[in-house]
């Protein structure tokens, strides 16, 4: 237990000069300047009390002495000095404030950056396994924390740290007794707040991490609100709400019941202080007791009065340190969070073999930067420094490929296959018998345990993901669209596009004739995901959006999964004039749409275990013959 609260304690420490560093390099400048405004705005604020005790002591000497022609002089010299620093002073506090501003905006603003960026780095198995909602708390509530940290809670741990040590310096001078008393004081206070305030970071943690779960089960619920409603889950989905509910409520509550403690008990502490410290030092003064100090002044009524107002600052500046501490753990919480996801393990890719454009000359492959529309491999041999150059043509080879998505569960299972261009190759098996991970491991969104996969006869191991992504199109069961235009998303396929390709391509297969009938035509605004269109129309549009990339090998998911029969004929031609010249990878359910492929993979448990075309499955009267007149059930 001990040594987990160590390395808790290590752990925390190493994340707040991480962050430190961070904001550094972000700021490298002004950072150092907002620093040295703080301090000097502490320092200012803080020697009040030499000036106190000089007047106090001005005061005093001539009431002693009769003598009060001097008095008004003096004071005024140490008033207009205390004038002048308390301008400087809040000339200091409005600069920092203003450049605080500006670094925690930015600091936040970056870390966005850094994240999202991390993000498109990052293999397709971290989205698969962690929750969408509480991916998107590290972008909210950990950012929010961050902020409070950084805008509040360090400028005022530094604001009051400064001020304590020029505090303490100052009564030091003035009187080690009274210094001592404080230091007690100060001790009971530091010891309460370890105590109290480890309890409220504990919660403060957990209250983070329930936040996360709670996001993350709200998104999941958002998404599935029809399903909720058809199958009649809503008093169900409230009470697994309630759950999750109840475990933030009691984290926060626990969390803000030790915060909401700890202020009360301190100024109490506090109060009780200023009274020893007056009643010491009265004693002290009616004893006539000698002063121990640096200053060797004796003691007196000039010491008593601004050590009283010193000890109030001392005491108000540690109870602005203790009340920082739920910030700083939260902040502490959230850039934990936040650096656990910048330093997740980008997608490796060792490829060195890119896709180029080229033209052809007297039957050699010429790379050129000008678009030729005529593609090759680029593939540099180490060997002997030499460059070959294959065309880009679509075929596409397994040999004895496995696979798994966890240690010891295996997936695939010696798997071969091969289509040649221009052949349509069909997946045909029940949900989980491997169609679908086949593609994944085509366009290396996971890599394969064992055996090879070439592309134009090259391990696709050795190409540059980008590029092997590039050559292949892929239309997935789920449509995915972004807020934008019909064409912006048609063009998402392919970023330099005109608008007569995309148009071309939404003619292609089927799109066009419904997009024109929109209120803006290609033009018309699509947002959450094309909520304002049919199933259908999203998939003819995610459809359109892989014809217009153009790339040789295509892949359809359940491409026509969620079109109805009429439109699916529609599709259907627009996917046989979209799948000509083209390797194409066909996964569905309705064996009728794969009765033209060359080849149809049967697949069962992760094996393939028959391959033909439509005639040669039918003859051999197996499972593909069972499932295609029905006495085999897919699912």
């Amino acid at each position: 237990m001990k040594a987990n609260h160590i390395k808790n304690t290590k752990n925390k420490k190493s994340i707040m000069i991480r962050l430190f560093k961070t904001i550094f390099e972000f700021y490298p400048v002004m950072l150092p300047v907002v620093i040295i405004c703080i301090v000097f705005n502490a320092t200012i604020s803080s020697i009040p009390a030499i000036f106190m005790q000089n007047i106090i002591a001005i005061v005093e000497k001539s009431w002693r002495e009769g003598n009060w022609n001097a008095v008004e002089d003096k004071i005024l010299y140490f008033v207009s000095i205390l004038v002048v620093l308390y301008v400087l002073s809040l000339t200091s506090g409005i600069i920092y404030n203003q450049m605080m501003a500006v670094i925690t905006q930015g600091t936040l603003k970056k870390f966005r950056v850094k994240m999202f960026n991390r993000m498109q780095t990052l293999p397709i198995k971290y989205v698969d396994t962690n929750n969408h909602g509480d991916i998107m708390s590290y972008y909210t509530n950990d950012i929010d924390t961050l902020r409070q940290m950084i805008s509040q809670s360090f400028p005022q741990l530094l604001v009051s740290g400064i001020a304590v040590m020029t505090v303490f310096g100052i009564m030091m001078y003035f009187c080690i007794w009274l210094t001592l008393v404080v230091v007690v004081g100060v001790a009971i206070m530091f010891f309460v707040t370890k105590k109290v305030g480890g309890g409220s970071a504990k919660y403060f943690i957990k209250q983070q991490k329930a936040l996360g779960r709670l996001e993350g089960f709200i998104e999941e619920m958002m998404h599935g609100q029809k399903v909720i409603k058809v199958f009649c889950h809503e008093d169900e989905s409230k009470a697994d709400f309630d759950k999750i509910n109840e475990s933030l409520f009691n984290d926060a509550r626990a969390a803000n019941r030790y915060a909401n403690i700890l202020a009360p008990i301190l100024n109490n502490i506090g109060n009780i202080l200023y009274v020893i410290v007056a009643i010491t030092g009265g004693t002290l003064l009616i004893t006539n007791a000698p002063n121990l100090s640096i200053s060797g002044l004796s003691m007196g009524i000039s010491i008593v009065v601004p050590f009283l107002n010193m000890t109030k600052q001392f005491v108000g500046n540690i109870n602005q340190v203790s009340q920082q501490i739920n910030a700083v753990v939260m902040g502490i919480a959230g850039a934990q969070r936040i650096y656990d996801l910048i330093d997740e393990e980008p997608e490796q890719d060792n490829g060195y073999v890119t896709l180029v454009n080229v033209r052809e000359e007297n039957g050699q492959l010429i790379e050129c930067e000008e678009r030729t529309e005529i593609w090759a491999w680029k593939h540099p041999h180490s060997s002997d420094g030499s460059v070959t150059y294959t065309k880009l043509a679509g075929d596409v080879r397994l040999f004895d490929v496995d696979f798994e998505y966890e240690p010891g569960k295996t997936v695939l299972h010696d798997i071969t296959l091969y289509a040649k261009p221009g052949q349509k190759v069909a997946f045909v098996g029940a949900t989980g018998a491997g169609k679908t991970t086949i593609t994944n491991l085509l366009n290396r969104f996971y890599d394969i345990a064992d055996g090879k996969i070439r592309y134009d006869g090259i391990n696709i191991n050795k190409i540059k993901k980008p590029d092997l992504r590039r050559a292949i199109g892929m239309v997935l069961q789920d449509t995915n669209l972004f807020t934008g235009t019909v064409m912006d998303n048609i063009r998402y396929g392919k970023l330099d596009a005109t608008d007569e390709e995309c148009i071309a391509a939404a003619k292609l297969v089927g799109a066009d004739d419904f997009i024109r009938r929109l209120p803006n035509g290609y033009h018309t605004l699509i947002t959450e995901n094309g909520a304002n269109l049919s199933q259908g129309q999203r998939q003819l549009i995610s459809i359109a959006r892989a014809a217009v990339a153009d790339p040789p090998v295509m892949i359809l998911d359940e491409a026509t999964s969620s079109i109805d029969t009429r439109t699916e004929a529609i599709v259907q031609r627009g996917m046989d004039a979209l799948m000509k010249g083209r390797t194409v990878f066909v996964i569905a359910h309705r064996l009728s749409t794969v009765k033209n492929s060359d080849v149809i993979i049967v697949l069962d448990h992760g094996r393939i275990i028959e391959r033909g075309n439509h005639e040669e499955l039918i003859a051999k009267k197996g499972q593909y013959y069972q499932l295609y007149t029905g006495a085999f059930e897919l699912e």
